[in-house]
């Protein structure tokens, strides 16, 4: 039986940073994308920081609350932004690397911003300051995962696109190829735990850091 009460909590403690991370991850990528004068996610109307055209229905509330009643710990996704590289102005290699970049090193900025103020909300009084902190710890967490899982070097995988952009332009076409297989292939990895431990020291690295600045004191 569903503890509703207790799901509605773990929705609150976990939902507002996964809302934040994947939707400020989307608008990074799209932004960074028409820097490079690329019209398209402006057009589509993906260069927004409303939640909303961000949302996907599996990856944003399914798989989340999936994983909040059977592990306790909350992950999620957005819709991919549409982004078209024919409009890249300048190096392509250069634009391509930063907007892939985009997304993942926004949520670090945001991990670092939860951590900056999960230390500041521990000088509140403590009625206030125990919610604030938990909702904080746990926004860090998100970012830190979502910015580390997009990292990893296989297509569509933001990582994937790095990846890309380093690689000689027909060597380059071949990796990219590897789209409609790659997601197929990080599902595999992430079910077999092999991705959790390939991704886990690097994680783990980050999550000791954030704490390292988030403790009082430090």
């Amino acid at each position: 039986m569903i503890d509703t009460g207790e799901l509605l909590q773990k929705i609150i403690l976990w939902g507002p940073g996964i809302l934040f991370a994947i939707t400020l991850h989307e608008w990074a990528h799209g932004f960074a994308a028409s820097r490079f004068g690329d019209p398209t996610p402006g057009m589509m109307g993906r260069l927004t920081l409303n939640p909303l055209p961000h949302i996907d229905l599996m990856w944003t509330i399914v798989v989340p609350i999936v994983l909040l009643l059977t592990t306790g710990f909350a992950f999620g996704g957005a819709k991919p932004v549409p982004i078209n590289p024919r409009y890249f102005r300048g190096s392509f290699r250069i634009a391509l690397f930063w907007v892939a970049a985009a997304g993942p090193l926004m949520n670090l900025f945001l991990a670092t911003l939860c951590a900056l103020a999960a230390r500041a909300a521990l000088t509140l009084p403590a009625y206030f300051a125990i919610p604030v902190y938990g909702m904080l710890k746990a926004a860090i967490v998100v970012n830190v995962v979502l910015a580390v899982f997009n990292l990893f070097p296989m297509p569509p995988l933001d990582g994937g696109r790095i990846v890309a952009a380093f690689l000689p332009r027909s060597l380059g076409r071949h990796w990219a190829t590897l789209d409609r297989y790659g997601l197929a292939l990080v599902a595999v990895l992430a079910m077999s735990g092999v991705l959790g431990r390939l991704i886990y020291p690097v994680t783990e690295w980050f999550l000791l850091l954030f704490a390292g600045v988030a403790a009082p004191g430090s």
